[in-house]
């Protein structure tokens, strides 16, 4: 992936505003399918809603109360898919659900009896490692035994069943882009849609102004996509030059990060008409989540100390035995649902479907689609009736293939995978597969090369150098907030040290001919992130 803004300066059969998971999963299928396909995103690629995720891909057990069968079966299924064409990525995770009495244990285990008819499919893969058991019931002394850190007062059991997780969300929408990429796509990050020229009934052109550089092109396109997530019904405002055809309701959960508190199990509790996720990742435990309408600008979604410390009592109010304080949160951050508004106020129960809107059948612009609410989980799936639209309105394409071919970083069995690397240490080989799976070797060649780049960045973490490298040279990395945050992982395990920071600030530096000045400007630009955790 190489960013040429000026390459936008064209024509092509799509145009999609919006770099989150949503619409690198339509970029993907519409270049797949042969469609000519441009993607701008006005800040970095999967750095909203789709980097402040749980990291789960999961049914929504939690839909089930809500008899939610066909968004759950949908969800199971497209579970299987992501694992299947993201093996390195996505992985089997058991939960422990702690019960408080034998109706509760019945209750909730037929609960889990549908959930597993519904994930009927889950074991349709190669990988025996991916494989996920049914879930099955144990006592509270057998649950506290395995997990010591569930609360014990009234505790008569635990239910243990599975969902997956992912290990870097932001990597995963990445791979959508770079496979885009590969098939044709044009993609630039930092590019925003400042304007839109309507003619004939329709969305002739978006004006495109480059964030780095002040540049603007015209991007020209048969049909226009609207996949901005949170941003949707600002960026329809823009386009209309007034009200919103369609609103959001913008539900913001926040995330804390701590250190180890399970033994490799995530916890899922019930607290006060709400649910805990305490989910292991990475050696450390992302606790989350909050549940609570936004109506601030999208632009200004931060967390506070204040949010970090109410969560905190939330939490401990369910899990007593941690006793979490302020100082064990080593990173918190945030992301905004954007749920499709049906007027309710509760976002908490608000549905999690998403919505495709064909403008031109509601006599708004006829070549203008838009993709709404959803989530992380059912993404491929909503882009590929996404596309089934672009195919229908433009005539031609193939068919949609995105569920059965792998990803470009696809490792297939993952565990051989890993034992075959050769690297300075298992961890190290560990986290590169994870994160770039069969790419790995590309990150690799780099440090070959160069075996200053084969270094840690941090003591602390098994990330290399030349990850660095890597993500400027051929992931389009142009910010220190973009490798620290979104191509590895360094910064979202906690402050790194002011040696680390300086080290990848500098290689990125001469890469991309920043000034002295520049260089600080950007070690100065992530400070914000750890206000919350008071570590600014």
């Amino acid at each position: 992936m190489h960013r040429n803004f000026r390459a936008l300066n064209a024509t092509f059969d799509v145009a999609i505003i919006g770099g989150g998971i949503t619409g690198a999963c339509i970029a993907r299928d519409a270049a797949r399918r042969g469609f000519s396909v441009a993607l701008v995103e006005k800040r970095d690629f999967s750095c909203g809603t789709s980097a402040g995720s749980s990291k789960l891909v999961h049914g929504g057990l939690r839909y089930l109360k809500t008899f939610e069968f066909g968004l759950i079966r949908e969800s199971l299924k497209e579970r299987r898919v992501w694992e299947k064409i993201a093996p390195h990525m996505v992985y089997p995770l058991e939960f422990m659900l702690p019960v408080k009495s034998a109706g509760e244990t019945w209750f909730l285990g037929a609960g889990l009896t549908v959930y597993d008819l519904l994930s009927y499919d889950r074991n349709r893969l190669d990988d025996p490692d991916q494989h996920m058991a049914g879930h099955r019931a144990i006592s509270a002394a057998e649950a506290v035994r395995l997990e010591p850190a569930i609360a014990r007062e009234g505790l008569a059991g635990a239910l243990l069943y599975y969902d997956c997780q992912m290990y870097s969300p932001e990597r995963l929408g990445l791979e959508c882009l770079i496979d885009a990429v590969a098939h044709g796509a044009v993609v630039a990050n930092y590019a925003e849609a400042v304007a839109f020229e309507r003619a004939n009934g329709g969305v002739e052109a978006v004006r495109v102004r480059d964030a780095i550089s002040g540049d603007e092109v015209t991007l020209k396109a048969r049909l226009f996509v609207n996949a901005a997530g949170p941003w949707a019904d600002r960026l329809l405002e823009l386009i209309s030059g007034g009200e919103a055809s369609h609103k959001l309701m913008r539900s913001k959960g926040i995330h804390i990060v701590t250190h180890k508190l399970t033994n490799g199990r995530a916890l899922a509790v019930s607290h006060k008409g709400g649910h805990i996720f305490v989910l292991p990742w990475r050696d450390h435990t992302i606790i989350g989540t909050t549940d609570s309408v936004f109506n601030e600008k999208p632009d200004a979604l931060k967390v506070t100390e204040a949010e970090v410390a109410d969560y905190l009592a939330y939490v401990n109010g369910a899990l007593p035995t941690l006793k979490l304080e302020p100082e064990h949160v080593v990173y918190a951050y945030a992301g905004l649902r954007p749920l499709v508004d049906s007027g309710s106020k509760d976002s908490y129960n608000a549905s999690r479907r998403a919505e495709l809107v064909d403008h031109g059948a509601e006599g708004g612009p006829s070549n203008l689609i838009s993709a709404i609410g959803g989530k992380w989980t059912t993404s491929r799936d909503n882009a590929e009736k996404c596309v089934d639209k672009i195919a229908a309105k433009l005539g031609g394409g193939r068919a949609c293939d995105t569920g059965d071919v792998p990803l470009p970083g696809s490792t297939g069995r993952f565990r051989p995978f890993v034992e075959k690397l050769t690297t300075p240490s298992q961890t190290i080989a560990a986290n590169l597969a994870r994160n770039y799976g069969a790419r790995t070797g590309q990150v690799l060649a780099l440090g070959n090369a160069d075996k200053s780049l084969l270094k840690v960045v941090s003591q602390r973490l098994p990330d290399i150098a030349a990850q660095v490298a890597f993500a400027v040279r051929s992931e389009m990395a142009m910010t220190l907030d973009d490798v620290v945050f979104r191509r590895t992982g360094l910064g979202t395990l906690g402050p790194l040290e002011p040696s680390a920071v300086e080290s990848v600030a500098s290689m990125m530096g001469q890469l991309l001919g920043w000034s002295a000045d520049e260089t600080q400007r950007q070690i100065a630009s992530i400070g914000w992130r750890y206000e919350a955790v008071g570590r600014a």
